[in-house]
């Protein structure tokens, strides 16, 4: 049923009238139809049969999506409390809490979710446990994925394919589909060229992957334009997810959905801890100027032919206005000498290098070339979008192409987020990093656990962080960007210039210059595209402030609601290919105010306008037709005599030809390359703190387990320990001397020295370290949660912390469930989290059989 009311009316009024037509048809014929009501520009869908609210539309629903709106979803749907999570997708339990959370919100009739989740804990297969579950359940039958790049795709497409055998389709510029189709891949980019082609209710479901400020303001329009369920995921910080992000997601009080951390994934052991070794050269750390050079510096940098006493390059400039060969040998050296190595000891494993740019970035692989000949030049590569082989290069690197070979990728930007390469073990900071969420995302690329990587049995424990230049000393000393306020468009810049023109002319009674200026200002608001999500929300203001008489009345409010409504609107309009034609309307209108007003700038945009008449390629036939208009800006007589109507008079030509101009990018210096020999007292190097508690004792904890598992076959305290049986505290003084003798990177002082407050005793360490076999307390729990399939998020969570705490310590009693941490779900513990009899039942029995033995018990007590 759709109810069409006029424009001039608002649809709301026939919101009781189409239900009572709703209501007839349905009596005659046993079926309640879908319900819209609109006046033309807005439109609302009320689906009522299902208990949702009405809600705006963006474009009607085609037959085919009504039909499975009202013929599928009303019909198949399931509560999805009664559908068992697939645990060959997902079996970990923060994994099923995130699921059964944006399940609860579902089913509380919330249409949006935001998942935020560490890097490499497993967001994509937690997008499709929850895509396979709502498909089962009836709720979604058509689902759009969405992400960054065309090599995120590609990894979604595999995962995707691993776990589901739905139909899946690339969405690229080219848009066709069919109606068997129900897994859609694309990037933003692609997405945001074609979405309108489909129509609004077209997908049940959109996944947004790596959910940050860019898709609010650049890709929201997808998310506005399809009514559907919609998931954001990100693995961003809680602290650092903008709020723009929590509204596009309806989170209210900036609280997502689920989150799960990575400090939480790196205690649990879902990610692998790192430690972090700064080393940075003194011209890293203070530039390079003439005031710091050693005598043999300056001697070396004059038999290059330069000039020291010009040398002024502050830190900053380093790898960006100068490249010290040198420098950039000491961070390679670094990499080779101090990182960590692959399974036969004699190369260093896979290495990230985050080089600063493409210049740099080539610079480091000629100088490992150089340093390291032996290796034939595949062994360090680098990877950016200068190179048409880059998606080939990354597939090298990942061990699925032809060069095995790859071990050291040297990216720009390509690798800093989202590529899955779990054989990572170093990290190369040659960069500072400005931004907390890029920075946390980039170590994401080492977090990812890999069994066997050193053989059978031997896991990937721990990977290397090298930073050369203080990234983590600034984030820790709480370093956080200012929010970026968003710069003015071209054309908001125009428009509100030729506002001012309008506002000046009619103060100083110059009509004709007034009436030119709405004609103006009449057109730019015409030519705002309707298409555009925007500006279609603002279809009221546009209509009432365009018409004539309302704009030539040009009273103070329709100003103002010009400048505040209209104004910010204009960058919605396509100017590509012709940014150099409105670029010189904003300066003429510049140029016309400032001779209106009486401005001393005139004399500046002068100058400016004559320097783009004198870049314009002459011998181009275009701009010769133009020529006698030229020879008069340049004349004398026309600025003697200037008027604004004489500037609006040649602003019309000369647009036409501003993209003939040379460009002036090759008269720009290339950026220094010199070798000046870095002083070796100098360098700096030392292990420092994470700067997360939990990492820096995983990192610790390491060290000393690499130390046990040789003992855990044969020494006897170990072995009672790890069958949950008590031992005395000789017994364990025994076991802490055992390993301070054969380790000393375990040392009583290293502990407290570089853990400080964060250090725990040793013997508390030990307990903790070898616990209770994860997998076997996992098993438990994984079987109790699928005696139970309906647990609410809320009970898993509580069960994750009691695995984890058992995994951890070996042992628990009953009474320890009414304790912190368990009262943080809730404050009465086991009591507040679960009610049926029968969970609570089967729950203890899990719990009974973790119970430590009598001598311990009464030390717990």
């Amino acid at each position: 049923v759709i109810e069409a009311k006029k424009t001039s009316v608002d649809p709301e009024r026939g919101r009781h009238q189409a239900k009572l037509y709703a209501d007839g048809l349905e009596k005659v014929h046993g079926h309640r139809p879908v319900i819209f009501y609109t006046n033309g520009f807005d439109i609302w869908i009320w689906d009522d049969a299902q208990g949702f609210p009405p809600r705006k539309l963006y474009g009607f629903y085609s037959k085919d999506s009504l039909q499975h709106l009202a013929n599928y979803q009303r019909v198949e749907r399931k509560p999805l409390d009664t559908i068992e999570i697939n645990e060959t997708i997902v079996n970990r339990l923060y994994q099923i809490e995130a699921i059964k959370r944006v399940g609860e919100r579902f089913t509380d009739k919330h249409r949006k979710a935001l998942i935020v989740q560490a890097t490499g804990t497993g967001k994509t297969r937690v997008a499709i446990a929850l895509t396979d579950l709502l498909i089962r359940a009836g709720w979604v039958k058509r689902v759009l994925f969405l992400c960054d790049r065309r090599e995120l795709r590609k990894q979604a497409k595999n995962a995707f394919n691993d776990f589901l055998s739905e139909p899946i389709r690339i969405i690229t510029s080219r848009v066709k589909s069919n109606a068997s189709e129900r897994i859609f891949l694309a990037t933003y980019p692609a997405m945001q060229k074609v979405f309108q082609s489909f129509d609004t209710g077209f997908f049940d479901l959109i996944i947004a992957d790596e959910s940050h400020r860019s898709i609010y303001n650049v890709y929201g329009d997808i998310f506005h334009y399809f009514d559907c369920h919609q998931i954001g995921l990100t693995a961003t910080p809680v602290d650092f997810v903008t709020r723009s992000t929590f509204r596009l997601f309806d989170c209210e009080g900036q609280l997502p959905t689920a989150n799960y951390d990575l400090e939480q994934a790196v205690e649990e052991r879902w990610l692998t801890p790192f430690e972090v070794f700064e080393h940075t050269t003194q011209f890293l750390r203070e530039g390079i100027s003439l005031d710091t050079l050693t005598k043999d510096q300056i001697e070396q940098l004059e038999e290059q032919g330069e000039d020291p006493s010009q040398y002024d390059f502050s830190s900053e400039q380093v790898d960006k206005a100068i490249y010290n060969k040198d420098t950039n040998r000491a961070i390679l050296r670094n990499l080779m000498e101090n990182g960590l190595r692959d399974a036969t000891g004699q190369l260093p494993g896979k290495t990230i290098i985050f080089a600063r740019n493409h210049q740099h970035a080539v610079l480091l692989r000629q100088l490992f070339d150089e340093m390291y000949p032996q290796y034939g030049g595949t062994f360090c590569q680098v990877i950016d979008n200068y190179d048409p082989r880059a998606e080939q290069l990354i597939d090298d690197f990942k061990g699925e192409g032809t060069n095995h070979d790859l071990t050291i990728a040297i990216s720009v930007d390509m690798l800093d987020t989202g590529i899955d390469i779990p054989e990572i073990l170093n990290l190369v900071f040659a960069k500072p990093v400005k931004s907390p969420v890029k920075f946390w995302q980039m170590i994401g690329r080492g977090t990812r656990l890999c069994e066997d990587l050193f053989g059978p049995g031997q896991d990937k424990s721990i990977f290397r962080i090298f930073d050369h230049w203080g990234n983590f000393e600034r984030f820790e000393m709480g370093y956080r960007p200012a929010e970026p306020t968003q710069s003015k468009s071209v054309m908001q810049l125009v428009f509100e210039e030729r506002l001012l023109l309008a506002e000046t002319a009619l103060q100083k009674s110059e009509i004709p210059i007034f009436e030119k200026a709405i004609e103006l200002i009449a057109a730019d608001i015409a030519a705002l595209p309707e298409e555009s999500i925007a500006v279609r929300e603002k279809w009221k203001e546009k209509r009432s402030l365009s018409a004539p008489g309302t704009l030539k009345s040009f009273a103070p409010a329709t100003v103002a609601r010009l400048r505040q409504e209209i104004a910010p609107l204009m960058q919605w309009r396509n100017i590509r290919g012709r940014s150099d034609a409105y670029a010189l309307d904003l300066l003429i209108a510049r140029m016309q105010n400032a001779l209106l007003r009486g401005s001393g700038q005139l004399a500046d945009l002068k100058v400016e306008l004559m320097d783009r008449l004198a870049t314009l390629q002459m011998h181009l036939n275009p701009v010769r037709e133009k020529a006698e208009v030229i020879q008069r800006v340049k004349s004398d007589e026309f600025w003697d005599n200037l008027t604004v109507q004489a500037l609006e008079e040649v602003r019309v030509p000369l647009r036409e030809i501003m993209h003939h101009r040379e460009r002036g990018g090759g008269m720009l210096l290339p950026p220094k390359v010199v070798d000046i020999t870095e002083d070796e007292t100098t360098v700096q190097y030392s292990r420092r703190s994470a700067s997360l508690k939990s990492v820096d004792m995983k990192a610790y904890q390491q060290i000393v387990e690499a130390e046990l598992k040789k003992h855990f076959e044969t020494n006897p305290t170990l072995q009672k320990i790890r069958a949950g049986e008590s031992v005395s505290e000789s017994d364990l003084e025994a076991l802490v001397s055992l390993i301070l003798t054969q380790s000393p990177n375990a040392s009583r002082e290293v502990l407290a020295e570089f853990f400080g407050a964060t250090a725990e005793p040793l013997q508390f360490a030990i307990r903790t370290i070898i616990g209770m076999d994860p997998e076997a307390v996992q098993a438990k729990f994984a079987a109790f949660a699928r005696k139970h399939p309906k647990l609410t998020a809320k009970q898993t969570r509580f069960m994750a912390l009691l695995q984890n705490h058992i995994a951890r310590y070996g042992s628990i009693t009953v009474e320890r469930l009414y304790d912190a941490p368990f009262t943080v779900v809730d404050a009465d513990g086991l009591d507040g989290v679960f009610e049926n009899e029968n969970e609570v039942n089967d729950l203890l029995e899990v719990v009974r059989t973790f119970e430590p033995p009598v001598e311990d018990h009464r030390k717990q007590t």
